[in-house]
């Protein structure tokens, strides 16, 4: 088994395993573990009950502040957090209270705008989209690398619109090459400056997009189909 937080985790799958025991490069370039802090943005966190998190500003003066007060450089954390901040939109909201989406599937790294983002693995543009609507990723680029093992993709949300600008599907990225910079508020759905990054199994027919927040009923699907993005990325 293994931790994260406070929970504890059933022994890893084949495909956990193999994300766990893959040789990456950083996301993030000269930001060490001991520069990281968690954040929790969970409906259990009291401290967000007197931060208007529907509030790009807000949310964003609360976070840097966090991390600030940790002596960090960088915020980490999320993945499957049941998570307030996106009631604020419809884009996630249902009828059917179970049906509303608010747990989060990807892994959020919460840092300055125009923070350079790099490649952790060898592989090939899959797709990319400039996601619009509110609360939605923004620019957003997923990656597609292919092992003798697995063929997986790793999704980027909350881009600068230049990170998409010049590129095309199928174009290959090395390694460490660095393949985006982070975006504003104005143009990456409305959150504070922030890394979304998803690992994903099987893609289907999404292009430019890829669900990162579930409902109560499709959790179990995707907690199988997205594993805990720090199996790969390690950062704890």
């Amino acid at each position: 088994m293994y931790f994260y937080g406070n929970f504890v985790f059933m022994p890893l799958s084949a495909f956990e395993n193999f994300l766990h025991n893959l040789n990456i490069h950083p996301v993030l370039k000269n930001i060490t573990k001991s520069k990281l802090t968690h954040l929790d943005l969970s409906i259990h966190n009291s401290e967000l009950r007197s931060v208007n998190v529907s509030s790009s500003k807000d949310l964003e003066t609360y976070i840097f502040n966090h991390i600030k007060k940790n002596n960090a450089k960088a915020a980490f954390g999320g993945y499957l957090e049941h998570r307030g901040i996106y009631k604020r939109s419809d884009y996630f909201n249902e009828q059917n209270p179970e049906a509303e989406r608010n747990i989060h599937l990807g892994l959020d790294l919460w840092l300055e705008a125009n923070t350079a983002i790099f490649s952790p693995l060898n592989g090939e543009i899959h797709s990319f989209n400039n996601n619009i609507n509110h609360g939605d990723y923004g620019p957003t680029l997923i990656l597609k690398h292919h092992t003798e093992a697995y063929e997986f993709f790793t999704l980027y949300g909350h881009l600068s619109l230049e990170s998409i600008e010049h590129i095309k599907v199928g174009e290959k990225v090395k390694q460490g090459q660095q393949i985006a910079t982070l975006g504003t508020a104005e143009v990456n759905g409305d959150y504070p400056p922030h890394l979304h990054f998803q690992v994903i199994k099987d893609i289907k027919s999404y292009n430019g997009d890829y669900p990162g927040v579930s409902n109560q009923l499709d959790l179990e699907f995707y907690k199988t189909n997205c594993p805990d993005p720090n199996l790969l990325l390690g950062l704890i």
